[in-house]
């Protein structure tokens, strides 16, 4: 049974264009963030980034060598759309992209890391067999079908992503349009559409059609008789989150996505109408099967444990923030905050309080202000800047925050020397005050 469903070969056309699409949309995403200054903002301007702890080895280039870096990157993006040298230009742009992603996180969205792990799935996956330029300058690759497996990844993987997207939403400042509500709120400002985004019944289609389409909408697809319907409905959503939220290329990856969910012979009409349409269902075992089984049962329970990882430490993740990243959880607060951050020198016991802007831009200075993983790495710089300088420094924050609006509470210990902390990667930093949300 099991062989018949991941091993029996299918018509590969929506692989094939899915490649194509994703391969525009890396470089789209690549250069974009040239001409945006999403790369002088977040790599070049900032005297140093908070990459994610464990990763101080990935640093930005010096200068304004990351726009040749992300120029690179849209290169490699381009040759996996047109199918030249796949696999390579696959691994290249998966370990430029990972790096990127992992050396800064002041600009962290879930889409970054979708894109991290559909590059490493799209390494192992024979999406250059057809319409590539590796086929045309090798015909014996050219294959008309794949395992079924390769489109099975995919719907498993949205499947997982989607299904903690609408959990998540299922807690009380969501449902009862806190959060979406703040989140119109902010877009008031949008020429043409920032007054309709004020209608008082917005929220509630936020709320909860967000909680309806992320639940329903894998087996709205994978179900014949409300596929169509599904996939208008994922057009206006998407597009409106495109629109309103501005959430990069994930909306147009997300729509790629339903390539995988009709008939492959439809998707080969509509965009493929040269290639003969495979038809045979041969099931051919590989001699790789236990090692596919084996790396792919890991890979997916590694991907469900992950986002349900804040449940097992202690504390509201909303306040802590210890779990929330590579957890699915998009779009579901609103923080701000104020610190001061008071350096002692150990040996003269003088004190000086540091002014944030003469280490950060405005957009760090707003995550060193909530997010207590960034504070603590602030806390670590200051000691090394100090240290260069021949002090030895003792770190102490003062940091009240507000979440989604509620009263503000202080969120660190102001007691405790930051600099002389340890992180620890698998349970809940004590130095991080009891949260109040739920009084």
């Amino acid at each position: 049974m099991i062989n018949k469903f991941l091993f029996k070969h299918i018509d590969n056309s929506a692989l094939i264009v899915f490649r194509i699409i994703f391969g525009l949309l890396c470089f789209l995403e690549s250069v974009g963030a040239i001409f945006t200054g999403w790369i002088k903002n977040t790599l070049i301007d900032p005297e140093f980034t908070f990459n994610f702890i464990g990763f101080d080895f990935l640093q930005p280039l010096p200068g304004n060598w990351m726009y040749l870096y992300y120029l690179i990157m849209g290169c490699f993006g381009l040759l996996i759309m047109v199918g030249y040298k796949y696999r390579l230009s696959m691994i290249a742009f998966t370990i430029l992209w990972s790096a990127t992603y992992l050396m800064q996180k002041s600009s962290y969205n879930n889409h970054y890391y979708l894109l991290c792990l559909l590059s490493g799935i799209m390494i192992f996956l024979p999406a250059n067999k057809y319409a590539s330029l590796d086929v045309k300058l090798n015909p014996n690759i050219k294959q008309f079908s794949m395992p079924s497996w390769c489109k099975w990844i995919f719907v498993v993987q949205l499947f997982i992503l989607y299904t903690y997207a609408s959990v998540a939403k299922m807690y009380p400042d969501w449902l009862d349009l806190s959060v979406p509500t703040q989140l119109l709120k902010n877009k008031a400002n949008y020429p043409i559409i920032g007054e309709a985004l004020q209608n008082q019944y917005l929220p509630y289609i936020i709320a909860y059609g967000g909680i309806l389409y992320d639940g329903l909408i894998i087996p709205l697809l994978l179900f014949k008789p409300t596929r169509k319907l599904a996939f208008w409905g994922s057009i206006v959503f998407h597009l409106f989150n495109s629109i309103v939220f501005q959430v990069g290329i994930f909306p147009y990856l997300a729509l790629a996505f339903s390539l995988f969910f009709f008939n492959p012979e439809t998707i080969k009409n509509i965009f493929l109408k040269k290639k003969p349409f495979y038809k045979d269902n041969k099931v051919i075992i590989p001699s790789y099967k236990p090692i596919l089984i084996g790396f792919a049962s890991l890979y997916i329970v590694i991907q469900i444990i992950l986002p349900i990882r804040h449940h097992f430490i202690k504390d509201n993740v909303l306040w802590t923030e210890e779990g929330h990243r590579l957890s699915w959880r998009m779009m579901l607060r609103s923080k701000s905050g104020y610190a001061t951050y008071k350096v002692i020198d150990k040996k003269t016991n003088k004190k000086t309080l540091i002014q944030l802007d003469d280490y950060l831009t405005k957009k760090q200075q707003r995550l060193v202000t909530t997010r207590p993983d960034v504070i603590w790495q602030f806390a670590q710089h200051l000691k090394k800047d100090y240290k260069s300088k021949g002090q030895d420094i003792a770190v102490y924050v003062k940091a009240s925050v507000s979440v989604n609006g509620k009263p503000y509470h202080t969120l660190i210990n102001p007691e405790v020397d930051l600099a002389n902390v340890k992180w620890d990667y698998f349970k809940h930093s004590d130095w991080i005050l009891p949260s109040q949300l739920d009084k």
